[in-house]
C-alpha cells in the first residue's frame, strides 16, 4: 500500500509539474504573440508616419511651384494671360497634384497705417461691432501707430493702458505686421480674425482699391453692407477682365484695374488623393531679392493637414 501511495504520489507530482510547465509555455507564448504584434504595429505606424511624412513634403512643393507659377503669372507683360489679382481661384495640376492659386494685389486691402479714423470705424462696425464700440477701438488703432503720447478723443495712449492693467502700452509707430493690432486695447480676438483677410500694412493705401478688395475690405467701404460686399466680389469673379464694364458698388464705383501693382497675397493650397494638402500664404513685392528670386518676401504662413 506505501509503495502503491507512494507511486500516486509521484505521478500527482509529476503531473503537477507538467502543469506548470505547461502553463509556463501558454504565458511565454502569449508574451512572444504580444511582442510580435507590439511589433508588427510599431513598424506599421512608422511606416504611416513615413507615408504621411512623405505625403506632406510633395504637398509643400506643390503648393511652393503653385506659388512660384502665380509669380511667373504676376510678372507676364501681357494683360490678357496675367492672372487677375482679385481673390479668385485658379486651379493648376502640378505631377499629378492638383493646385489651387489666389492671388490679391494690396491695393484692394485697408493699409491700417494709412487708414482715417473714420474708416476704421466704418471698417469695424462694418464687421459687426456696435458703433460706439468701433469709434473708440478705431481712435485707439490711431493712437497706436501715431508718435506722439497726446490721448485722442476716445483714444488710448501709455496711461489707459497702464490703467488698464496691461504691461504693453502702445507703440507709436507704424504697425509692422497686421498681427500687432491684437495689442490694441479692446481688439477682441474674433473681430480680428473677421478683419485680417482684409487688411495690410504693404499697401499705403488709406481705402481699398474695389478692382481687387475682398469682402472683408469692401465693407471698410460707406454705405457698403457684408452683403452687398459679397454679391459684388462673385460678379467681380465672374468677369473675364477688370476693364470698369463689369458690377459697380451701390455708390457707382466700378471694378477698374488700374496699373499693375507690387505687393499681392498668394495662397497656394495642394491637396493629394490621399487627402493630404498643404498651403502656402505669402506676401510678395515682385522686384529683386537678395537671394536672387525676382520677389522678396514680406509675410510667410505654412502648414500641412491629412
Amino acid at each position: 500500500m506505501k509503495v502503491m501511495r507512494a507511486r500516486l504520489d509521484h505521478c500527482e507530482s509529476g503531473r503537477f509539474q507538467r502543469g506548470i510547465a505547461l502553463v509556463m509555455v501558454l504565458w511565454i507564448l502569449l508574451l512572444v504573440t504580444i511582442s510580435t504584434g507590439a511589433y508588427t504595429i510599431m513598424a506599421r505606424m512608422d511606416q504611416l508616419e513615413a507615408h504621411t511624412v512623405l505625403s506632406g513634403t510633395q504637398a509643400r512643393l506643390a503648393a511652393e511651384a503653385g506659388l512660384n507659377l502665380a509669380v511667373l503669372s504676376l510678372r507676364d507683360p501681357d494683360e490678357e494671360t496675367r492672372l487677375i489679382p482679385d481673390g479668385r481661384s485658379y486651379f493648376v495640376q502640378y505631377e499629378g497634384i492638383a493646385v489651387e492659386v489666389q492671388v490679391t494685389d494690396e491695393r484692394g486691402k485697408l493699409d491700417v497705417n494709412s487708414a482715417d479714423e473714420q474708416t476704421l470705424t466704418t471698417m469695424l462696425s462694418g464687421h459687426g461691432m456696435e458703433m460706439g464700440e468701433a469709434e473708440l477701438l478705431a481712435a485707439a488703432i490711431k493712437d497706436w501707430t501715431d508718435s506722439d503720447e497726446i490721448e485722442r478723443f476716445n483714444g488710448a495712449e501709455a496711461d489707459t493702458y497702464k490703467g488698464q492693467g496691461l504691461g504693453v502700452g502702445p507703440g507709436n509707430r507704424d504697425f509692422i505686421m497686421a498681427e500687432e493690432l491684437l495689442q490694441v486695447i479692446g481688439m477682441p480676438w474674433d473681430l480680428y480674425v473677421k478683419m485680417e483677410p482684409g487688411i495690410t500694412v504693404f499697401s499705403d493705401s488709406g481705402k481699398p482699391n474695389p478692382a481687387y478688395a475682398p469682402v472683408e475690405a469692401l465693407v471698410a467701404l460707406p454705405e457698403v453692407s457684408e452683403e452687398e460686399a459679397l454679391n459684388f466680389v462673385e460678379q467681380r469673379h465672374s468677369e473675364e477682365s477688370l476693364d470698369g464694364t463689369g458690377p459697380a458698388l451701390p455708390d457707382g464705383t466700378v471694378a477698374m484695374e488700374r496699373g499693375r501693382g507690387l505687393t499681392y497675397s498668394i495662397l497656394a493650397k495642394a491637396t493629394l488623393p490621399n487627402g493630404v494638402w498643404d498651403q502656402i500664404e505669402a506676401t510678395i513685392r515682385l522686384g529683386g531679392s537678395t537671394d536672387g528670386r525676382p520677389f522678396r518676401v514680406l509675410r510667410w504662413r505654412e502648414g500641412f493637414h491629412h
